[in-house]
């Protein structure tokens, strides 16, 4: 089918809900402004639609394969590589000083659902890059900085990150990758490393190897872990490339989806490598890079359902059967069948409310780096507690309406010539990568819910408290689920808070269904502050007058078909952990 960029929905979120105008002209982003703005945007979508839409299905069906010990990727992938970094897409929100734009996150970010929209496996190539420019920028030496930062914001060079072994899995403490000493601040890394995405090709002329691995002496643990920089090839003080260093890709996973991105085995045999900050503290570096990726993997979860959605739609406009409830005629597109177009119009909606939780994720990291002093500790307390919340409840909207977006085609759906399944096969890594959704509900409720017992919830609480009480002066949008659904979540944030310390497994049993009754009452919370700015500019006089009514219809629905299931999270939130306790793996699949 036909890419179109969603530009329009995304800028009005941008504009209207996450209000990306606080930061117009401000000592932060002192060029920022709605005219850059519109421009970045129309470019990122020429982009999207252009060049990287067009290698998707050939990306799927070609996928990426190890030949000789070499990395190829599937047509048209290294060409689109190149084309991405010329258009200096990598440098959006990097700082100037090496090459950087300067733009805010909230613009890059944006940007990035239209690519991952576009080729969710290709735009994995610059996320990792993204990552790694996150953790040099923050950790690295002034020399690091200076000799490795312009390179991969150009996208000279690419980045990627290596935790994961066969043996630890999510559990960073087993790791036994080995950083040997050998004088002159360098290192030998000697182990094996799993699930490393793009980990090696030949579309950029250097990689460069963000790795977790132990010092000999170094205490065991989380506490020993250090990080090392770990360049495809060796590199001298000038920037220039000298040797190929000892690391190499031994193996390529067989996924499910995301063919074209290449899965690595990568084997460190002995491979050179400088230490990026200090000794047994790469935990606390590699965390810059992984909040980072765990934002960008919720923007992929909102650009993969739009793609479904936007097939899924065009299907079921085209696709004639039966008599329509809703018009009367026969032989009516099935998108007139109530059924069908309730189906579309919640998954539109959760897109809307899934990109307005990324974006407001997004602005507060901007806020805590370059906003007010007076707001930095503030923005920084939402940007953890929604960090979880954005990946968890955004990818599993990318699951649910991909696999809404089969179910629209029928049994076309099930067929791979209709491209529908693909996106759900795409769609369907982003939950279990860059931290389980259940572990991004364990540190929701286990680390951000507590830290000054509860503040960033309470503040959260206040915020759409004070919404519902301007709006409600207004009397324009309906906002009876909204109320309900944040008094639920007022009753289960003290639930919580007050149950950690004498029933943390009875806490941990909740946190999924609590994260998702926060991923819920925040995307109401957004839509209806979008709905409530599409009826003001409808009062206006605005001739878009059906899209700015769909909006308002979007959230109507969403306010009716998913907030009211808040006392249903209560309930399940609440549930004891006995039943759980009871279902021993003896009791429930005896000999």
């Amino acid at each position: 089918m036909t890419f179109r960029p969603s530009t329009k929905d995304i800028n009005f979120c941008l504009q209207h809900i996450v209000d990306i105008d606080d930061f117009y002209l401000t000592e932060g982003y002192p060029d920022f402004d709605g005219d850059i703005l519109s421009a970045v945007l129309d470019a990122a979508g020429d982009m999207a639609r252009d060049v990287i839409a067009p290698i998707n299905v050939v990306g799927d069906h070609q996928g990426a394969r190890l030949e000789n010990g070499q990395v190829l990727i599937a047509d048209g992938f290294g060409e689109a590589i190149s084309a991405y970094a010329e258009g200096g897409w990598n440098s959006l929100a990097a700082d100037p000083m090496h090459g950087g734009q300067g733009l805010p996150k909230t613009l890059e970010q944006a940007c990035f659902e239209m690519f991952n929209s576009a080729n969710m496996a290709f735009t994995l190539n610059p996320t990792l890059t993204l990552g790694a420019i996150e953790a040099l920028s923050a950790y690295g030496s002034e020399r690091q900085k200076t000799i490795y930062l312009p390179r991969l914001i150009s996208g000279e060079w690419s980045g990627t990150m290596n935790l994961t072994e066969p043996q630890s899995g999510s559990d960073l403490s087993t790791l036994t990758t080995v950083a040997q000493p050998i004088g002159n601040g360098l290192y030998q890394l000697t182990g094996q490393k799993i699930f490393i995405t793009w980990g090696d090709h030949e579309a950029r002329e250097n990689i460069l190897h963000l790795v977790l691995a132990r010092l000999p002496d170094a205490p065991v643990g989380t506490k020993g872990i250090s990080l090392f920089l770990c360049p495809k090839y060796q590199i001298d003080d000038d920037g220039k490339l000298g040797d190929r260093n000892s690391v190499r890709a031994v193996g390529l996973e067989h996924k499910m989806g995301i063919h074209a991105s290449p899965t690595c085995v990568m084997a460190f045999e002995g491979a050179v490598a400088e230490m990026v900050g200090p000794p047994n503290e790469g935990l606390a570096a590699m965390f810059v890079m992984m909040n980072a990726a765990r934002l960008a993997v919720g923007t992929q979860g909102v650009g993969i359902a739009d793609r479904a959605w936007q097939q899924a739609h065009l299907y079921a406009i085209e696709r004639r059967q039966g008599r329509s409830a809703l018009t009367g005629q026969g032989n009516a597109a099935i998108y007139d069948h109530p059924d069908v177009r309730l189906t579309l119009a919640l998954c539109k909606a959760k897109i809307d409310a899934a990109r307005a939780l990324c974006l407001a994720t997004a602005k507060a990291y901007d806020q805590a780096r370059k906003g007010r002093e007076s707001v930095r500790d503030r923005a920084r307390r939402r940007e953890d507690l929604f960090v979880p919340i954005a990946k968890a409840w955004a990818t599993q909207v990318g699951c649910d309406v991909a696999s809404a977006g089969v179910q629209v085609h029928g049994g076309m759906g099930y067929i791979e010539e209709t491209g529908a399944a693909q996106h759900y096969r795409d769609a369907r890594i982003a939950p279990i990568y860059e931290g389980t959704n259940g572990i991004q509900a364990a540190d929701l409720v286990g680390r951000k819910l507590s830290q000054d017992n509860g503040l960033a919830a309470r503040e959260l609480s206040e915020d759409i408290r004070l919404f519902i009480k301007d709006t409600e002066t207004k009397n324009v949008i309906t906002l009876s689920g909204l109320i309900d659904a944040l008094q639920t979540f007022d009753e289960a944030t003290n639930w919580l808070i007050q149950q950690k310390v004498q029933n943390p497994a009875t806490v941990a049993t909740a946190a999924s269904r609590y994260l998702s009754l926060c991923g819920d009452l925040i995307g109401g919370w957004l839509l209806a502050k979008g709905a409530l700015a599409a009826q003001e500019r409808l009062d206006q006089g605005d001739e878009d007058r059906e899209w700015l009514r769909s909006k308002i219809a979007l959230y109507e629905i969403y306010s009716t078909q998913i907030l009211s299931a808040a006392s249903a999270h209560l309930s399940a939130i609440k549930m004891t952990v006995a039943p759980l306790e009871a279902l021993t793996a003896a009791a429930i699949y005896p000999d």
